[in-house]
């Protein structure tokens, strides 16, 4: 059997979308090749960069096990202004690239605490063998240091990915993300809801854990926020159609799967070398309103 066809029948593929965060970077891609050094199957990490200028890509070019893919996504070229590609446009690279039966999606803000993707992979192999068409299975997360429980969203009613794994086969039955109608956000609810309305079931590990921090790069995820009304619209308008009786008032918008959990080997230690301030800011609020927030 050669390479493409263990990866095909039994492979992971992991895709790591990436923009300026290179301290966090190299933390997230630590946290998966700790978790992956005695994984029983073949897996691929593969960094959908979007033009970094921060040492990211001079970095990546170095790292013989990743695959990365560059995308210039900002700025200028010859004088004119780079068009603005979207998420799904800029994670469609890796996603399309990638070889592995299996696609685990993350960010450079996150760190995997030990066992989540092989948990995540065991799972989806068990469900499929007793017949489950199961598409995608969620992790489970949370957003340190604000949140002491880690949790799942649901959008509408139905889970969402946020982080966790794709079978790649359903991706492709379904067109992989759309990459037309929305700019940032959306898109990952737009996948799930594809999935499920092509049949696939959605499922959760409910043995895999990420630690996200959401204070990486304040400057881009406030610049993201900017396509939220245009996103969530389009949404909609799309689904509104397709499932007429679905409710989709903003009251309906979003709930939690939440869940308790010790990370016993301390995973978001990393964040906290990087955490500064925002550490600081927490610390303070517990101590003032006799919560601690880490």
């Amino acid at each position: 059997m050669t390479v493409r066809e263990k990866m095909n029948t039994s492979g992971l593929s992991i895709v790591l979308g990436s923009f300026n965060r290179l301290k966090f970077l190299k933390y997230a891609v630590q946290s998966i090749r700790n978790e992956l050094k005695d994984a029983n199957f073949p897996y691929e990490i593969i960094v959908v960069d979007g033009g970094s200028d921060d040492g990211s890509l001079n970095w990546l070019l170095k790292q013989k096990d990743i695959i990365t893919v560059v995308q210039h996504n900002r700025g200028t070229w010859k004088g004119q202004p780079i068009e603005r590609r979207s998420w799904g446009y800029f994670m469609n690279l890796g996603f399309k690239s990638a070889q592995g039966k299996y696609i685990c999606m993350l960010s450079d803000d996150c760190l995997v605490i030990p066992d989540a993707i092989k948990n995540g992979y065991s799972f989806f192999e068990k469900e499929l063998s007793k017949g489950i068409k199961a598409g995608a299975v969620a992790f489970y997360w949370r957003n340190w240091p604000e949140i002491d429980k880690y949790f799942i969203f649901k959008f509408y009613g139905l889970i969402n990915i946020n982080h966790g794994l794709f079978l790649r086969e359903a991706l492709e039955k379904v067109g992989f993300i759309d990459e037309d109608n929305f700019m940032f956000y959306a898109g990952d609810v737009d996948l799930s809801f594809k999935l499920h309305n092509a049949g696939y079931q959605l499922l959760i590990s409910e043995n895999s854990f990420i630690e996200h921090y959401m204070h990486a790069n304040n400057k881009i995820r406030v610049k993201n926020l900017d396509s939220f009304d245009f996103d969530n619209s389009n949404f909609i308008n799309k689904w509104k159609a397709i499932y007429p009786n679905m409710d989709f008032s903003p009251a309906n918008r979003s709930s939690l799967i939440e869940k308790e959990f010790v990370d016993e080997s301390d995973t978001v230690k990393f964040f906290r070398k990087e955490s500064g301030y925002v550490r600081f800011k927490y610390k303070i609020r517990s101590i003032l309103y006799g919560k601690s927030k880490e």
